[in-house]
């Protein structure tokens, strides 16, 4: 048979055909390794992401592209290449407004009271799942903002994480288009971007208060290592994950935080039949979960 013909045989998502086996392995491959579930109405994408790669590295068929995912020395370049391409997302500056008016209004106020008597003065939030930068160098402007007013005398951090390294390289860069920025307030772009050329770069001052990582949800010591946070945001990053990969990520959320700390999700998630160690809580143009008093009451509280 020719690579032709085997191409056109495995092909065949589109015509109502049932998806080859080793399509197949290779969502359960990208399951096990990133916790990434494609169910079978996303088979199609799957399935052109993987010939895109195979179509760059001169492999004719998906079981051969398979065996590329799965034989030293190819497998973690290319998994890495893969998972590149599955996890392309697209956002911009000051995507969710109200959930920003509550972190401002809202939570930021509650974390000061709440940290009142505990050393440092130093506020920890994580964006998980941060793509391309717009979400933590929002978070950034924004907190910046605050020190001279809830958070004076306070120093703060953030950490951006992402599978796709490809997109932490962009976010280290800090180099964003018109369509980035079209939701841009002008007091920010003035005051925290440089011209250049047609785009915008991120000043210096607000690149040093962010510092990028790539990170798999499904590395464990990965997502131990990070701790004593005050604010998570995850926002439509677990809708692409399923059943035990799912909990596992919300049970190393719910320890990362500060017995105080907020988890901030996407419109379309929820924990509800997934987690019970966190409630929802209205703050209330948005929501957002805080840890469960019962699992609060057994935690000790970190200094």
């Amino acid at each position: 048979m020719s690579p032709a013909t085997a191409r056109s045989r495995e092909s065949l998502l589109g015509l109502g055909a049932p998806p080859s086996a080793q399509l197949l392995h290779i969502r359960d491959l990208v399951y096990r390794v990133a916790g990434i579930f494609q169910p079978d109405s996303k088979l199609g994408l799957l399935e052109s992401r993987c010939r895109k790669r195979m179509q760059m590295l001169g492999v004719a068929t998906l079981q051969d592209y398979y065996r590329r995912l799965t034989v030293k020395p190819t497998l973690q370049a290319e998994l890495v290449a893969l998972l590149n391409e599955i996890t392309v997302g697209e956002t911009f500056f000051f995507r969710n407004q109200p959930q920003l008016d509550a972190l401002r209004n809202i939570v930021v106020p509650r974390i000061v009271q709440a940290r009142a008597k505990m050393s440092p003065r130093h506020l920890r939030i994580w964006s998980a799942g941060c793509s391309t930068g717009e979400e933590p160098y929002t978070l950034c402007m924004m907190l910046l903002e605050e020190l001279s007013g809830p958070l004076k005398g306070w120093t703060f951090e953030i950490l951006a994480t992402d599978l796709n390294e490809l997109s932490v390289a962009h976010a280290e860069q800090g180099l964003y288009s018109d369509y980035s920025t079209r939701t841009l307030p002008e007091h920010f772009r003035q005051k925290y971007f440089i011209a250049c050329g047609e785009n915008l770069q991120i000043n210096a001052e607000l690149k040093n208060y962010v510092k990028f990582s790539r990170l798999n949800f499904l590395d464990d010591p990965g997502m131990a290592a990070i701790n004593d946070l005050d604010v998570i945001f995850c926002c439509n990053v677990l809708i692409y994950f399923h059943g035990a990969a799912k909990s596992r990520v919300i049970e190393h959320f719910y320890d990362n935080l500060l017995p105080h700390g907020y988890l901030f999700l996407g419109h379309s998630e929820s924990l509800y039949g997934v987690n019970e160690d966190f409630r929802l809580v209205h703050l209330p143009s948005a929501t957002a979960y805080v840890q469960s008093e019962k699992r609060q009451l057994a935690t000790p509280v970190r200094a």
